[in-house]
């Protein structure tokens, strides 16, 4: 412990780390088999890692997003189904924990999540808008307390293994599609009615179906602040930082598994530089290049949380997106660079050099919220907001 009472970020590592063990041993059977990452979440959960962001005093570690983010990069470098989950998952215990203040069901389900390490899923896409995220057609109805939704869900990330989904709606059915709130139901308040299976080039084992979902539950359980205002300033941030740090994780063992395949060859012809060493540092610098996107995005998140002011900015939106275009697209380059390396040995599966589930988990990374959707974002701030040109921000 610190003198402040909080966990150590090494103590958060240690665990992390004895729980990417157990992910890495089953990684490459849930990317064959593309099932929910079992074993590396039950490991997750044993070493009390769900609920590690939310406060003290709802029962959680009080850790920084930097410190999650961390974990993710961990993770990352074992499984990336785990990784993806357990970053999910997070997205959701920051909306909570920031935007739920003052509503003591959500300050008691908290205090649930961290008792029971509880996991927590999404649905925000849904048929007809598809991964807009502050749009919805479906719509809360409010009845004598009790609040009731049915949604078209297209993709919800494990939702057949989560304890709890948070859904995003619009307010009440006569409210415009952007005026949309967030609601917490718990699992024995929804019914999920498989309508697609996730059969995909990657990240299979986050087991994303799309599902038809109806839930009923005390309207208490709605979030008391917008979701404008949780996307704005916590999801969307959190989403591609944390993102970012288990992109960067998957693309650090592919280079760890090219670096141990050059020390290979050097090994075998003394004297000589390997082939692929050249290659190797180019993949070094790219690789630099996106931890420091990373761990730039989060220090300036660290520095304007709090803030709705600097949240709600155009130079903030702008900052995040960038963070996402970036590592999505760096990361790509990294582990073809390691796949050149490795040669034959990368290209197979089954050698301690495959990076086949490397890089088909990396081609998900442009198409969560599409680059092209966030570039067109991002080209529209542009047009009025001046581009951040100090190092010191």
């Amino acid at each position: 412990m610190n003198v402040a009472g909080k966990i150590s970020p090494m103590a958060l590592a240690d665990r992390a780390k004895r729980a990417a063990k157990v992910a890495a041993e089953f990684a490459d059977q849930v990317d064959k088999e593309g099932r929910f990452p079992a074993e590396g979440m039950e490991a997750l959960k044993q070493e009390r890692l769900l609920g590690v962001m939310i406060a003290p005093e709802n029962g959680g570690e009080g850790a920084s997003l930097i410190e999650v983010a961390d974990i993710c990069t961990i993770l990352g470098q074992a499984c990336s189904a785990t990784a993806m989950t357990y970053a999910m998952h997070q997205i959701q215990i920051a909306s909570l924990a920031d935007h739920a203040i003052g509503s003591e069901w959500h300050a008691n389900f908290q205090r649930r999540i961290c008792d029971e390490q509880l996991l927590i899923a999404s649905a925000t896409s849904e048929a007809g808008i598809g991964g807009n995220l502050r749009n919805s057609l479906c719509a809360i109805e409010e009845e004598g307390g009790i609040a009731r939704l049915e949604k078209d869900a297209t993709v919800i990330s494990y939702g057949a293994n989560s304890d709890a989904i948070m859904v995003t709606s619009r307010r009440h059915p006569d409210a415009a599609h952007s005026d949309q709130v967030a609601t917490v139901f718990l699992k024995d308040q929804f019914t999920l009615e498989r309508t697609t299976v996730w059969d995909t080039l990657g990240m299979r084992g986050t087991c994303s179906d799309g599902f038809i979902f109806k839930a009923e539950a005390p309207a208490e359980q709605i979030l008391p602040r917008p979701f404008a205002e949780i996307a704005a300033q916590s999801m969307l941030a959190v989403s591609h930082l944390l993102w970012g740090a288990l992109w960067y994780g998957i693309a650090a063992d592919a280079f760890a598994r090219a670096q141990s395949f050059v020390k290979a060859a050097a090994r075998k012809t003394p004297g000589q530089v390997p082939p692929g060493a050249l290659r190797l540092s180019e993949a070094s610098s790219l690789l630099q290049l996106v931890k420091a996107n990373v761990v730039a995005g989060l220090k300036q998140f660290d520095e304007c949380k709090g803030n709705e002011d600097a949240l709600n900015a155009m130079s903030f939106s702008v900052a995040m997106n960038n963070v996402k275009i970036g590592t999505s697209q760096t990361i790509l380059t990294i582990i073809n660079h390691c796949m050149l390396i490795c040669g034959i040995a990368g290209y197979k599966n089954g050698t301690p050099f495959s990076l086949g589930r490397h890089l088909r988990d990396a081609h998900s990374a442009q198409l969560m919220i599409s680059n092209d959707r966030i570039l067109g974002n991002t080209s529209t701030m542009l047009l009025v907001n001046k581009q951040d040109t100090s190092l010191l921000g």
